[in-house]
């Protein structure tokens, strides 16, 4: 992967994940996640954040987007937007760590925004989930 996207395309990855992050249904949190992943097909493909009383059946909005992304047929990714979080980033979690590391490339830039306002964290899945392990990182 060749690292940053250009700022156009980032903007309009985060403003997706916005996008997404008002679909969400999380009566139980009330915390709402919007996720947006760019398709090496150009696509931006969204996903949000969907909570069940059993808590183990929710699902995060990262995984959403991915699982939404390989079920259309791309399995290669570019870029990922999160928009989570009133005054801080939310960032993934350790299981959509895992996931992003088996499919995105370890330099693969992932922008973390806030719901409103606020600042953004531009990080990597391999920043993410350092030493990660998968087909993607030798294991077999």
């Amino acid at each position: 992967m060749n690292g940053l996207i250009s700022k156009e395309t980032s903007t309009a990855l985060i403003a997706a994940a916005h996008m997404a992050a008002k679909e969400a249904y999380c009566p139980y949190s009330n915390y709402p996640v919007g996720a947006a992943l760019l398709g090496l097909d150009g696509v931006i493909y969204s996903g949000c954040n969907v909570e069940n009383a059993s808590y183990g059946l929710s699902i995060c909005a990262e995984r959403a987007a991915i699982f939404n992304a390989v079920g259309a047929g791309c399995q290669q990714f570019v870029a990922l937007a999160l928009a989570a979080g009133q005054d801080q980033p939310g960032t993934p979690c350790g299981a959509c760590r895992q996931v992003l590391a088996e499919f995105c490339d370890q330099e693969m830039p992932v922008y973390c925004a806030c719901l409103q306002r606020g600042p953004v964290i531009t990080t990597t899945v391999g920043e993410l989930l350092p030493l990660a392990f998968g087909l993607r990182n030798g294991v077999q």
